[in-house]
C-alpha cells in the first residue's frame, strides 16, 4: 500500500477582541468642546451643529466616508466602468463625556451606550487654545481629559461585569465543572474586573483564545481599539509644533505603548472644506497637508477590516472583509453560491495589472509562475493588506 499522505497543518485564525462582521463603526469620543462635531463634519462633509456649549450633540450622528486608495482610483481610470464602489468607513459622532458619566452625570449612561454600539474609538484630544471655545474643565489639558474618558469607561465596565459575574456565578455554582464554558466565562470576567480595578483597560491585557471567546460575548467598552487624534490649532499644526505633542507622546508610550497618534487641525480642515477652490494653493504655500486620509485609513484598519477588488468594464468594486478571511468566505461576500461551490480563486496583485495592463496579459505572465492562485485544498489565507489586489473572477 502506498504511504499515507501527511496531512498539512492548517493555520488557525487568531482571535481578536470585538464583534465579528464587516458592518462595523468607529465612534468619535472625548469630553465636550474638543472638536468632535467639527471633525465629523469635515471628515464626512456634513453640517451638523458644532456650537460653543457642552452637549451640543445629544443624539449620535452617523455617516460613512469612502476609504481613500490610489489603487482604486487607478483601476477606475483604467477600466472606466459605469459603476464604482469603494470601501467605506462608518463614523459616529458621540456626545461629550464628563466626569461621573458612569453614574449618569451629563446624560452619561446614554452616551456610554452609544460608545457600546461602536467597535473602535477615535479618542479626540484637544490641544488648541481658543477663548471663543470654552473647555468644560476650564483650562486645556488633554492628558486630564483622556484620563477622565477612560476612567469612566473602566467604571462602566466594572459595573457591567459585577452584574454579570453574579448571574454566571449562579450557573457555575449549580453546574460546577460540568459547564466548562460557563466556568471559563466566570473566571475570565473575574480576571477582567480585577484588571479594570487596577486601572488597566481590557484591550491592553493579554488573553488566551478561550478568554477572548468569553469576553466577546460582552463587548466591553475598554476592549475597543483606540486611535488618538490630536486636535491642534491651525498655526501650530502648520509649524508642526505644540507644547502638548511631546507630553502626549510620552504619556502614550507609558500608558498605551504602540498606540496610533495622529495630529490634525480641525480649524485647517474646516478652512479647506469651506474654500475648496483655493485649498490646494493654501496647502502648497504653507507647506502642509491634510491628515484626513490617514485618519480614515487607520480607522478602517483599527476595525480589523480590509478589502479586495473585483474589476471589469462594468464595475470596479472594493469588497470589505475581516482580516484573515479565507478565500471561500471572501468569495461568499460577492455571492453565497460562490462560497458553497468554491473551487479556486484566480488572484492577481494590483502591481500585476498596472504592469501588464490587461487580464489576458496577466494570465500569460501566470504561466511563468508570476501570478499565484489560491485554492480551497490548501486552505490558504486570502492575503490582504487593506486592499489585497484584484480578483477578476471567482
Amino acid at each position: 500500500m502506498p504511504p499515507k499522505k501527511k496531512e498539512e497543518k492548517v493555520e488557525q485564525c487568531p482571535l481578536y477582541l470585538g464583534r465579528f462582521g464587516t458592518s462595523l463603526k468607529i465612534g468619535i469620543v472625548g469630553v465636550p468642546n474638543v472638536g468632535k462635531s467639527t471633525f465629523f463634519n469635515v471628515l464626512c462633509k456634513q453640517s451638523i451643529p458644532a456650537e460653543n456649549f457642552p452637549f451640543c450633540t445629544i443624539d449620535p450622528n452617523e455617516s460613512r466616508v469612502s476609504v481613500p486608495d490610489e489603487r482604486f482610483d487607478w483601476l477606475c481610470d483604467h477600466f472606466k466602468p459605469p459603476s464604482k464602489v469603494p470601501a467605506y468607513l462608518s463614523v459616529v459622532d458621540i456626545a461629550g463625556l464628563v466626569r461621573g458619566a458612569s453614574e449618569g452625570e451629563g446624560l452619561g449612561n446614554a452616551f456610554l451606550s452609544h460608545i457600546g454600539g461602536c467597535d473602535a474609538i477615535f479618542s479626540m484630544m484637544r490641544v488648541f487654545d481658543d477663548p471663543d471655545v470654552t473647555h468644560v474643565d476650564g483650562e486645556v489639558d488633554p492628558l486630564r481629559d483622556t484620563e477622565t474618558i477612560f476612567q469612566e469607561l473602566r467604571l462602566k465596565d466594572i459595573e457591567y461585569l459585577t452584574n454579570n459575574i453574579e448571574k454566571v456565578g449562579k450557573v457555575v455554582a449549580r453546574m460546577g465543572d460540568k459547564d466548562k464554558v460557563a466556568k471559563n466565562e466566570y473566571e475570565t470576567m473575574l480576571k477582567a474586573r480585577d484588571l479594570l480595578k487596577d486601572g488597566k483597560d481590557v484591550r491592553k491585557c493579554t488573553w488566551s483564545n478561550k478568554e477572548i471567546e468569553a469576553l466577546n460575548k460582552h463587548l466591553l467598552l475598554t476592549s475597543k481599539p483606540v486611535i488618538y487624534l490630536i486636535n491642534m490649532g491651525e498655526k501650530d499644526y502648520i509649524k508642526k509644533k505644540g507644547k502638548w505633542l511631546l507630553k502626549i507622546k510620552k504619556y502614550l508610550d507609558e500608558n498605551d505603548p504602540g498606540a496610533t497618534m495622529i495630529p490634525f487641525s480641525g480649524a485647517l480642515e474646516q478652512r479647506l472644506l469651506d474654500d475648496p477652490d483655493n485649498a490646494k494653493t493654501f496647502l502648497e504655500e504653507n507647506k502642509t497637508q491634510s491628515n484626513l486620509d490617514k485618519i480614515i485609513v487607520q480607522g478602517f484598519k483599527a476595525l480589523g477590516l480590509e478589502y479586495f477588488f473585483t474589476v471589469g468594464a462594468d464595475e470596479v468594486r472594493a469588497w470589505t472583509i475581516q482580516k484573515h478571511t479565507k478565500a471561500p468566505q471572501a468569495a461568499g461576500k460577492i455571492h453565497s453560491d460562490m462560497e458553497r461551490g468554491f473551487i479556486k480563486a484566480e488572484v492577481y496583485k494590483y502591481e500585476d495589472i498596472v504592469e501588464h495592463k490587461s487580464e489576458a496579459a496577466v494570465k500569460a505572465a501566470a504561466t511563468k509562475n508570476e501570478v499565484p492562485s489560491t485554492n480551497k485544498a490548501t486552505k490558504a489565507w486570502l492575503e490582504t493588506r487593506a486592499g489585497l489586489g484584484v480578483i477578476p473572477r471567482l
